[in-house]
Order: C-alpha cells, then structure tokens, then sequence
C-alpha cells in the first residue's frame, strides 16, 4: 500500500489547477485519471483553441441554487491570474469578442502549459487508472485502484459532469459525493443545441448553415448573439446560452430584429418605400434564401402599401417576437456543460471541503456551479481547483 498526502480524481481543468498549486505548496500530489490522455476536453474547446476564461469574469455569470457560493473563490483567484499564468508561458492568444480569450494557436498551448507546471512541482500523473472502491479511514481515505491501494489525507474530486461522454465523462463524481452523504441536485445538459421536431423542422433544415444576430430569451433572461440553423434545429451562441435557463416545455422567443423597434421600421418601410415588396426589404437584413422563406412560409409578401395595419401588426410580432417551444436539447452528447451536480450548501465556499466528510474536497464542474459560455466554465475550473490547492 502507498500513503501520500493528497489524491486528485480527474485530470481536466480543475484538476490540474488543483494539482500544481497544491504541490507548488509543497504537498506531495498523486493526479489520477482514467482515460488515457490529461485534459482532453481542453483540448476540443473553444473549437480547438481553448477559450481559456473571460475578462469580464463576474458572479453573475454562473448558475447555482446556492448563487453567493462561487463569489469567495472567483475573488481569490480571478481571471487575471489566469492570464499571468499565460503570460509567463509566452501562450499567444486574442480576445475574440466580449472578453473571450482564445489561444492564437491551439488548445495544446493551454495543456501543455498546466502539464509544464504540474512537471516542475513534481505532481506525479496516472492516466488509464480506474478506482474501484474508496473508503473512509482513521487519517483520511483508502482508494482500490489499477495502480494498487493508495491512502492519502486529502481527496480531491475533480472528475467534471456528464457532458461529452466520448470524451470519457461519467457520473463516478456524483457517486462518490452520494457515497459520503451528499445531495445532488438534479442534473441535466447545459449549453446545448435545441432540437425542432414540429413544423418549424422543414424552415430549420431549409436553412441550416444560416447564421443570423438576434435577442433570444426565456425565463426572464437574454442574450445577444448569433443563432444558427441546423438540420435539427436550432444553435449558436445565443441559443447556447439561453438553454441553460430553458426548461422542457418552456417558450422560448427571438427577436430577429434586435437592432430595430420592428413595428417603426415597417411603418418606416410602407412611408419610404411603399412599392418595394416585404421579401425584398428583408433581404437587406437577412440572407435572400431567409428572406424568401421567411417571407413565403410566415406572411404573404407584397408590396409595403398593400398590407393593412392588422397585417403590418403580425409581421412586427412574428419578427420581433418568433416564439418557438422546442422539442428538446441535443443532450450530454453535444452539450458543453451539466447543470446541477453536488449542492454547494454542503460544501466550504473557502476550501471546496465537503460539511460531511472532512478531507473529501469537490472543485470544477461536479459541483453545482454552471458558467455561462464563453471561458467563464474554464475560470470556475481555475478558481475552485485553486481554492481546494490552499488547503488540501
């Protein structure tokens, strides 16, 4: 049997943080992970070029029934940090939009700088290791594994959610939370495509490929930014976002004319330039392609002066306000987080310490934190990895 001081399941984001700042400190750290590469979801985000965090890092940009939880740790360790770190590697990356920053290259850059750290302090890495079974001992914990038993005084889950399970995602994290007496809350797929299976389905798979700026909202909230038609229904960021606050059955509505107040801009339209028929018009805004459908399948398109104001009214609705239920999301398979997981309220925002199992630390997405997109995941993984490192 080996002791060592500290054991951390999982070698994603949070984990490696978690690794390398806990043996920067000195402590002796055994990573494990059971796939055969280190941070493989690093690796295929951001489409390939890791959007690492985000500048405009806020508390308001997670979900959480316990929403005060994740302030302490985004204070200690905050997205500026994250960047120093970046910095002093030579990592060159951009800010695409809204505060995203993105390597120049590729994600390997942001894995190959974590693992260059984890290297230096001496963290000692195990891939293609499974546990079997964990128990609670006099001095901390007794892990089964491939490599043997291992007892350490801290143990440190880091095993992510259910999201991309390709990518080797399992509930093993939850299971060992519910082992040692914690709640879950309930999970389900965040960040996630919506699919159409109603009418709607034909204009979507019509159009898909198309990519148009709109204000998509649900449930008191919104979000601008690209939706995009696909074969199965609706994505892109907007879309992305507003599913984590989107629940089955729930409307949701797009406003495909955010820049304008719909209702002005037709009137607008029939005072200037009465003979120009609506297809063509919407054709300045939109593709020809979406400006056709949209005028053949939802309105009768003619000239500007032809329409009656009860008509001119519908238009200004349907383009200001589509109201689409969708039949469901792509799921864990495509989606780029899960919300829910192992409720903060049982767990020291200062230290990630579970309340009912001293020594057993939950740091990344296992916890029911959920960032919105755009890095902010990412910096969650930074922060509370880096919380659990100060005291483990």
């Amino acid at each position: 049997m080996r002791s060592t001081e500290v054991v951390i399941i999982g070698a994603g984001a949070a984990g490696l943080m978690c690794a390398l700042t806990a043996a920067g400190r000195g402590r002796e750290v055994l990573l494990l992970d059971h796939a055969n590469k280190a941070g493989k979801k690093i690796l295929m985000s951001g489409g390939g070029r890791c959007n690492f965090t985000n500048m405009y890092t806020e508390p308001s940009n997670f979900l959480s029934h316990n929403p005060h939880f994740c302030k302490s740790a985004l204070a200690r360790y905050t997205q500026w940090d994250f960047i120093g770190m970046v910095g002093k590697h030579g990592v060159p990356y951009h800010e695409k939009k809204l505060g995203q920053l993105f390597c120049d290259n590729k994600s390997s850059d942001i894995l190959g700088m974590l693992l260059d750290e984890c290297d230096q302090v001496g963290v000692e890495l195990h891939l293609d290791t499974s546990i079997q079974t964990i128990e609670k001992v006099e001095n901390g914990y007794l892990l089964d594994t491939t490599l043997g038993q291992l007892q350490c005084q801290s143990l440190v889950i880091a095993t992510g959610g259910l999201s991309i399970p390709t990518l080797g995602a399992t509930g093993f994290g939850y299971q060992v939370a519910k082992q040692f007496g914690h709640e879950l809350l309930p999970t389900r797929a965040g960040l996630v495509p919506f699919t159409i299976t109603d009418q709607l389905k034909e204009l979507c798979t019509e159009l898909s490929g198309t990519s148009v700026d709109c204000l998509v909202s649900c449930n008191d909230q919104s979000f601008r930014e690209n939706i995009l038609f696909t074969h199965r229904g609706l994505s892109g960021p907007a879309i992305l976002q507003i599913s984590s606050f989107w629940e089955p059955g729930d409307t949701v509505e797009i406003n495909l004319l955010p820049d304008h107040d719909t209702a002005a801009w037709l009137q607008q339209q029939v005072a200037e330039r009465p003979n120009s028929e609506l297809k063509t018009l919407l054709g300045e805004i939109f593709t020809k392609k979406m400006a056709n459908l949209l005028a053949d399948n939802w309105f009768v398109s003619k000239p500007m002066k032809q329409y009656t104001h009860a008509e001119l009214a519908q238009i200004a609705d349907k383009l200001g306000s589509w109201k689409v239920v969708p039949a469901g999301t792509e799921g864990y398979r495509t989606a780029e987080v899960t919300l829910g997981g192992v409720d903060t309220r049982e767990v020291s925002s200062k230290t990630m310490e579970s309340l009912k199992s001293p020594g057993l630390y939950f740091v990344g997405e296992v916890l029911d934190v959920t960032g919105h997109l755009g890095g902010f995941n990412f910096q969650w993984a930074w922060a509370s990895g880096y919380a659990a490192a100060q005291y483990v």
